[in-house]
C-alpha cells in the first residue's frame, strides 16, 4: 500500500531524534531590506553567541535546572540585528554576542523568535559594532541539490571560527517544531556550536544551521533563506509568524490498484486524502477526494510540485504562499468530476502534548504527590528509560502526538517520586504515571485536578491512573492538604502551585 503521509503530525521518532547543535547544552521594526547590501566576507557579519541558560526540570517543576553556559553561533543582518536560532537562546537569562576577530562580548537581548522554524532575532546594547561588521548577503534564491556549500560557526573543539563544506543533499519541505516548512539537508560536519551559524553557496548565505540527524554522521540541516525572510518580513511588520497548514491526512497514489480503486486513470495524479480534522458537513474536502492542484500548480502521485526545474516538494509549500483570508485555492477529483474548492487552513495542531516553547512548566503540590503536565519536552528525556512506560503502556508514548481529544485535554502527570511523609507509607508508584481519575472523575487537565481536590467534601481522595500495574493511592483529604505544608517545607520548596494555578485554587 502506498505510504499514508501526514506532514502536520510529528511522528514519535522526529520527536526523539531532533538534535539541536548548542554547545554545552543541557537536558516592531523599522522596515528595511533584508539584504541591505550585504557583505561578500561572512567573517565580517559573524558572531559567537554565549548564553547563560535555566532549563525547565521536568522531574522537579517547582525548580530550574542549574545554570549552564552554553554557545553558539550567529551572523549579523539588516537592520542593524543579530541572526541566530532560537533554542541557542531559549531560557536564557543572560546573551552576549562576541563579532568574529574582536575579544569583546557585548549583551545582547531577544527581540524576536519563530519556535516554529527555530530563529530568533537579537539586539546588542551596544549597536556601535554594526559599523565595523556589516550585514550578511543573503542569496534570493534556494541552491541547487549538489551545490558546493561551506558552514561557518564556533562548533565545540576549539575557540576560534570553524568552516567545514560539503554539499547541498536534499530540499524538501519537512516538519519543524510543528511548522511545515522548506529545510536544506547537507553533508558537511555540524556539530554543537555550529546552530545559529551561517552556511553559504559562493559568497551568499543560503541557510542557517539548526540541527544534524541523529545516529547518523554528516547529515545537517539548514533553515532555508527563503524561510529567514519569511520571518524577517513578519518581525519587520510585527507580526507573529505563522504557519498555516492544511488540516487533512493524505496517501500518494503511486499503486496502480489504489489508482483504479478510486477510479482514476493511470496517469491521474494527486494525492488521497484519508482524513479530515473537520467533521462539519459544509467542509469542501471529502474523504477520498484526490488533491490534483494547488493554486495553479499540479499535484504528482508523489504528492509533490514543481518548484523549479529539477526540483520537486510536497505540495504543502505552497499553502502559506498561496493562503488569503485563511483559505487556499485548491482542485480535487470527485465521483469522476474536477471541482474548484477554497480549503481553509489551520495553525498548530492541537495536541493532547504540547511543547513548552520557552515557558516553564505548570505543576501542583498537595502532600506528598506532585502533578504536572505531559509535554512533548518530556520525550526527549525519557528516550533512555522508554521500556518502563511501554510496559506500563503509558499515554505518554501512545498519545505524544494524537490529537485532543477535546478542548483543554491535558494528560496529567504523578510525580517523578513521592515525597517523603509518613502519609505515604506503602505506596510506590513508578515515575510519571498518567493520572485518570479521583475519586471515579475523570480528569481533564491539570486545572480540572486542582478543582477536584478543592471541591471535594469527600473524606478519602482515591487516585487511579491510567498506566497498567501502578497502585491507586489512597490518602484522608485532610491529612493530604494538612501535610503540604510539612512536604514544602522539609524539601525547601517554596510554592506549592505555579502562579497560573493559584487563582484556581483560591476559587478566582
Amino acid at each position: 500500500m502506498a505510504p499514508v503521509r501526514r506532514p502536520h503530525a510529528r511522528t514519535l521518532a522526529a520527536c526523539l531524534l531532533a538534535v539541536p547543535l548548542l554547545a554545552g547544552a543541557v537536558p516592531g521594526f523599522a522596515s528595511e531590506s533584508v539584504n541591505g547590501g550585504g557583505s561578500p566576507d561572512v567573517t565580517r557579519s559573524l558572531v559567537k553567541v554565549y548564553a547563560t541558560k535555566r532549563l525547565p526540570d521536568l522531574a522537579r517543576p517547582w525548580s530550574k535546572l542549574p545554570s549552564a553556559e552554553v554557545t553558539g553561533s550567529g551572523m549579523v543582518i539588516a537592520g542593524r540585528r543579530i541572526l541566530t536560532s532560537n533554542h541557542v537562546v531559549s531560557y536564557t537569562s543572560t546573551v552576549l554576542v562576541q563579532p568574529e576577530g574582536s575579544s569583546e562580548k557585548l549583551r545582547a537581548r531577544v527581540v524576536a523568535a519563530d519556535l516554529g522554524i527555530d530563529l530568533a532575532v537579537l539586539e546588542p546594547e551596544d549597536t556601535s559594532l554594526f559599523a565595523a561588521y556589516p550585514p550578511i548577503a543573503i542569496s534570493d534564491d534556494l541552491p541547487d541539490v549538489g551545490s558546493p556549500v561551506a558552514v561557518y560557526g564556533y562548533p565545540t573543539g576549539g575557540q576560534s571560527m570553524s568552516v567545514t563544506k560539503g554539499v547541498v543533499s536534499r530540499v524538501e519541505v519537512a516538519d519543524y517544531f510543528d511548522a511545515l516548512a522548506l529545510r536544506i539537508q547537507v553533508d558537511a560536519a555540524l556539530n554543537p556550536g555550529n546552530s545559529g551559524g551561517p552556511a553559504l553557496v559562493g559568497d551568499q548565505l543560503v541557510g542557517v544551521a539548526f540541527s544534524v540527524a541523529n545516529s547518523t554522521q554528516n547529515i545537517g540541516y539548514l533553515v532555508p533563506t527563503e524561510e529567514v525572510r519569511s520571518f524577517l518580513n513578519a518581525v519587520d511588520k510585527g507580526e507573529a509568524p505563522a504557519h498555516p497548514r492544511l488540516p487533512i491526512s493524505r496517501q500518494t497514489l503511486d499503486n496502480a490498484a489504489l489508482r483504479s480503486w478510486l477510479g482514476l486513470e493511470t496517469a491521474g495524479q494527486g494525492d488521497v486524502i484519508t482524513c479530515l480534522e473537520s467533521e462539519l458537513d459544509d467542509y469542501p474536502l471529502k474523504k477520498w477526494d484526490v488533491l490534483s492542484a494547488i493554486g495553479e500548480h499540479d499535484i504528482d502521485n508523489s504528492g509533490l510540485v514543481e518548484l523549479k526545474p529539477g526540483l520537486r516538494v510536497a505540495a504543502d509549500y505552497f499553502v502559506p504562499k498561496l493562503v488569503h483570508d485563511g483559505r487556499v485555492p485548491m482542485t480535487v477529483m470527485r465521483d469522476g468530476k474536477r471541482l474548484q474548492v477554497e480549503v481553509p487552513v489551520a495553525g498548530a495542531p492541537d495536541r493532547v502534548m504540547k511543547p513548552l516553547n520557552g515557558s516553564y512548566p505548570s505543576y501542583f503540590i498537595v502532600g506528598p504527590l506532585t502533578f504536572s503536565i505531559a509535554y512533548l519536552d518530556h520525550l526527549p528525556v525519557l528516550k533512555t528509560v522508554l521500556d518502563p512506560f511501554l510496559w506500563r503502556s503509558s499515554p505518554i508514548l501512545s498519545r505524544a502526538t494524537a490529537p485532543s481529544s477535546f478542548t483543554g485535554e491535558e494528560l496529567v502527570l504523578g510525580p517523578a517520586r513521592l515525597f517523603s511523609h509518613r502519609i505515604a507509607q506503602g505506596y510506590s508508584v513508578p515515575p510519571f504515571p498518567v493520572l485518570k481519575a479521583v475519586n471515579g472523575i475523570p480528569v481533564r487537565n491539570l486545572k480540572h485536578l486542582v478543582e477536584l481536590i478543592r471541591d471535594s467534601r469527600d473524606r478519602y481522595l482515591v487516585f487511579e491512573w491510567f498506566d497498567r500495574d501502578v497502585e491507586s493511592l489512597v490518602f484522608n483529604r485532610d491529612e493530604l492538604l494538612k501535610s503540604t505544608d510539612e512536604v514544602l517545607a522539609d524539601n525547601d520548596i517554596r510554592n506549592a502551585m505555579s502562579d497560573d494555578l493559584l487563582p484556581t485554587w483560591q476559587g478566582r
